[in-house]
């Protein structure tokens, strides 16, 4: 089993910026990729942005140039940092972490941008 520590949420104005950590402990295998997802109130959860082991990273077209994901591998720990952020990045963001075969979810970091 594999746990999942999450921090860095809270409340920004717009235009601020916040950074998210989440670092994974346990029985940990070999993780192949790391990653963050978003669920507002109301809405669906979807990817923010992911990491690979290859270092290849992927994000959603609403946070391309504001968002940067990172990982240490050493410390088997994914940071998301958030800058210029709007209103519409608030939401429950939760770390998602693929150790092959299986996957695993974190209890999820409140990120609150008021206008």
């Amino acid at each position: 089993q594999v746990q999942l520590v999450e921090s860095g949420g809270g409340l920004v104005q717009a235009g601020g910026s916040l950074r998210l950590s989440c670092t994974a402990s346990g029985s940990i295998f070999s993780i192949n990729s790391m990653g963050w997802y978003r669920q507002a109130p109301g809405e669906q959860r979807e990817l923010v942005a992911r990491i690979f082991n290859s270092g290849r990273t992927i994000y959603a077209d609403s946070v391309k140039g504001r968002f940067t994901i990172s990982r240490d591998n050493a410390k088997n720990t994914v940071y998301l940092q958030m800058n210029s952020l709007k209103p519409e990045d608030t939401g429950n963001y939760f770390c998602h972490v693929v150790d092959s075969p299986d996957n695993y979810w974190g209890q999820g970091t409140q990120v609150t941008v008021s206008s």
